[in-house]
């Protein structure tokens, strides 16, 4: 696949989620112990999100790193801007700037589900 289909593929993953995340495994089953963290913190929000698995997708991991001078998985969108990965989203977490940028994100959206925690 050119690197102008595997682009616009991205391009079209990005729109189409308020918050993504490309990873190693997926949102369920995710491989590696990163993925799992970014996984669990955004699962603490209530909002959806996906993630897409690009282990096995070197054309795409190459065109990710180039397209946000980042080189390492995994990789999180919100309303189709990066921010990096969990080192970058804590920080914002602890400060409230993310839960203004998720605010934002999803107005006009559904309000996020409740956490319900099981003991």
């Amino acid at each position: 696949m050119p690197n102008e289909a595997i682009r616009a593929e991205i391009e079209g993953e990005v729109a189409a989620n308020t918050i993504l995340v490309y990873g190693k495994g997926t949102k369920h089953a995710p491989l590696c112990g990163f993925t799992l963290e970014t996984v669990e913190f955004f699962s603490h929000f209530g909002y959806p999100f996906e993630v897409i698995d690009v282990l096995e997708n070197d054309l795409k991991r190459e065109e990710l790193s180039q397209a946000t001078n980042w080189p390492t998985l995994p990789k999180v969108f919100i309303a189709g801007k990066f921010y990096g990965d969990t080192d970058i989203l804590e920080p914002m977490a602890e400060s409230g700037e993310l839960q203004t940028v998720l605010a934002e994100a999803f107005a006009g959206k559904a309000e996020p589900a409740p956490i319900i925690h099981l003991h």
